[in-house]
């Protein structure tokens, strides 16, 4: 039976329409099955870089044993993870195949800026995309197309925000604070002006350099005097960890340690905050980039601002945390002491960031306040954990940076290598090193009973190595073309001084005569005449008195008031506040002042810190209260002793046990032995 004609024409549109929609389904069956195998794709890339890097910190840790149990030392770890990090990246650049591209440019010439977020439609579906950075129209064919390598490429927050806290924060809480605050006027001399100093001289250089490669056709965009200046916060950056660590094998000369390692630690964060202040720096008129006085003080003003306000962040949350700590029983649960004693310290870089301050300055003071006060409120396991955990912490981040570092020299798409630049950069840098160090220790000398000696002086001027700080605050921000130059002649300086500068210490420490085998964290010996220097006659009883008298007259200042307030309402040690405060201020004495004060038997002090202590092996006198290391206490009536001298005050005799100078007393397995001593007036 034939169908009539127009009956055919319908079946054969239902069977054409229903075929369509098959292949629709199955079109659209094969797309998911292609975006599941893309993602399972690219979830095995993430995978394979992550795993790269792990192997590589492996390789670092086994290698390095190997040197430290040869004894090399002309290589740091650092500077083999860097070595290291580029053999991956020549093998990720060379030997990995690129991908099939499928990147294609659309011109939105209606658009005057970039978004961060763009939804493309593509045939009825909507795809979102992500802003990664601008790219010049002389690439626009050059673009990666390996996806190996994209992934290896972290966002520069990663530093920030996850690599950088940890290395911060050890530094603030493993400072040994003896000969750290013995120098202290010298290392905030040489941290603030000396990095500031540092900052214009190699900015003003670098911006004659900058003249000369725009006059000789070798500049190919824009350059101005403040991103010269930028670049000069950004390098004067030191981190002489290769130095350091050397120092701490050889236990080189305390006070030529402490300089060093003090001036690091701040430098870093006086750094971080001359390149927010230059960022800040905006010029009302037309020429942006001009000097102008209403914008040089507000930059002046933000420096202040930034400094202060990441100051307080990170000692109010030391603080907090010591008060959480005190009053609360989680000395009983280790974990959960441990685990929020790390909240609180990595929380206050972000709090910090968040807030428009800087987190670096922020964690160090954290680091620093949570040593002092918190430690002593931690379970004796709690202690261990935290100490070792940052330690960890600490030394798997700064392998990471220096691995990344070898890695990005062939995996970052944007480097600008500019011979004059570079040649203009090392000696731009050798004179702000010089114009840093000499004349700063020239005027300090003149206040300094102890002086920083030539070969002190030429020491420190070899030892200012570039690394993890510079490197981060360069890849920061790597959007233009100056930006991109700098970042490229950063990486060369780092690697320059990691390589060279590094494994020339021990040599140069040995021709500049600076005395090895001082243990770092002790003081030399004592005679073996006991009597004679508890009399005062001996060279311990002069390194004593030198060290008093050389410690920073504001530290002095400060401790009397932190050792007989402070300490006893943020800790379980220090004196009683029943003792300290008026006795109007019985009741809220009362309230701050823990059990543990009275009858704790265990000596709350760091095994390798000199200012991380509690006053249990002292005998203190406040008023008419004598407290003895037992935590008894009993009445006092007189104030000499029985030659006739006048005994010290509680916080100065304090202050000479915390700095290891007590000249009249030797305790030994809790036994306090006093010696008679005459008077030689």
């Amino acid at each position: 039976m034939q169908l009539p004609v127009r009956s055919q024409l319908l079946l054969l549109l239902l069977l054409r329409a229903s075929g369509l929609r098959a292949g629709e389904r199955s079109s659209s069956a094969m797309e998911e099955i292609a975006t599941e195998k893309e993602a399972e794709e690219s979830h095995r890339q993430d995978s394979v870089s992550l795993l790269t890097f792990i192997l590589l910190l492996t390789l670092t840790i086994l290698t390095i044993w190997l040197f430290k149990h040869r004894r090399v030392r002309f290589l740091h770890e650092t500077g083999l993870a860097m070595i290291y990090g580029l053999i991956v990246g020549v093998i990720l650049r060379y030997g990995s195949p690129s991908s099939s591209g499928h990147d294609k440019p659309f011109s939105c010439s209606q658009e005057d800026r970039p978004f961060t977020t763009l939804l493309v439609n593509v045939s009825g579906k909507f795809f979102e995309y992500t802003l990664k950075g601008e790219i010049s129209p002389g690439k626009i064919h050059n673009v990666e197309q390996n996806d190996m390598l994209r992934k290896v490429t972290f966002d520069p927050e990663v530093f920030f925000n996850i690599l950088l806290p940890p290395i911060i924060f050890h530094a603030g809480y493993s400072l040994k604070k003896r000969h750290f605050f013995r120098n202290l006027g010298s290392i905030l001399a040489y941290a603030f002006l000396g990095t500031a100093v540092s900052c214009f001289i190699i900015g003003n250089l670098m911006y004659g350099v900058v003249k000369l490669m725009k006059l000789v056709g070798q500049l190919s965009d824009k350059f101005y005097y403040t991103d010269c200046l930028l670049f000069g916060a950004v390098i004067s950056a030191t981190d002489p960890v290769t130095v350091l660590a050397i120092f701490n094998e050889l236990h080189a000369d305390v006070d030529l340690y402490a300089l060093l390692f003090g001036e690091s630690v701040l430098n870093d964060a006086v750094a971080i905050i001359l390149s927010s202040s230059i960022v800040a720096y905006q010029p009302t008129g037309e020429n942006t980039h001009a000097f102008d006085a209403a914008a040089f003080f507000k930059s002046v003003g933000v420096f202040l601002g930034i400094f202060s306000g990441s100051f307080m962040m990170g000692a109010v949350t030391g603080v907090v945390t010591a008060l959480v700590t005190k009053f609360t029983k989680l000395h009983c649960f280790p974990l959960l002491e441990t685990a929020l004693f790390f909240l609180m310290s990595w929380s206050t870089f972000l709090l910090a960031e968040a807030c428009g301050f800087t987190g670096v300055v922020a964690v160090l003071f954290c680091g620093i306040t949570q040593a002092h006060y918190t430690y002593n409120n931690l379970s004796v396991e709690s202690r261990s954990r935290t100490k070792q955990l940052f330690e960890v912490l600490h030394f798997l981040a700064e392998n990471f940076i220096f691995s990344y570092m070898g890695l990005a020299l062939f995996t970052f798409q944007k480097h600008i290598f500019s011979p004059i630049f570079i040649i203009g950069a090392f000696i731009a840098i050798f004179l702000g090193r010089a114009a840093h160090i000499y004349p700063l220790s020239f005027f300090l000398n003149l206040g300094r009973r102890h002086k920083i000696s030539w070969n002190f002086q030429h020491m420190m001027m070899f030892s200012g190595l570039r690394g993890a700080m510079a490197f981060a605050l360069a890849i920061r921000d790597t959007a233009t073309y100056s930006h991109q130059m700098m970042f490229s002649t950063t990486l060369l300086i780092v690697f320059f001084t990691v390589w060279i500068i590094g494994g020339g210490t021990t040599p140069m420490l040995s021709w500049l005569n600076i005395r090895v085998g001082v243990d770092p964290d002790q003081d030399p010996p004592p005679s073996n005449d006991s009597f004679q220097v508890l009399q005062g006659d001996g060279p311990d009883s002069e390194r004593g008195n030198r060290t008093k008298q050389e410690s920073a007259w504001l530290f002095r200042l400060w401790y009397s008031f932190d050792h007989n307030y402070l300490k006893p309402i943020l800790t379980h040690s220090g004196p009683p506040l029943t003792t300290t405060l008026p006795s109007c201020c019985g009741l809220l004495a009362r309230c701050l002042t823990t059990p543990q004060v009275y009858d704790n038997q265990e000596q709350l002090r760091e095994e390798d810190s000199d200012f991380i202590l509690n006053d249990g092996d002292l005998t203190l006198t406040y008023g008419d209260t004598t407290i003895t290391a037992n935590g008894s206490s009993g009445s006092r009536t007189a104030t000499t002793s029985l030659d006739g001298r006048k005994t010290k005050s509680s916080s100065e005799e304090a202050l000479e046990h915390d700095l290891g100078m007590g000249d009249n007393e030797v305790t030994s397995r809790g036994t306090r032995l006093v010696f008679p001593l005459e008077d030689n007036a």
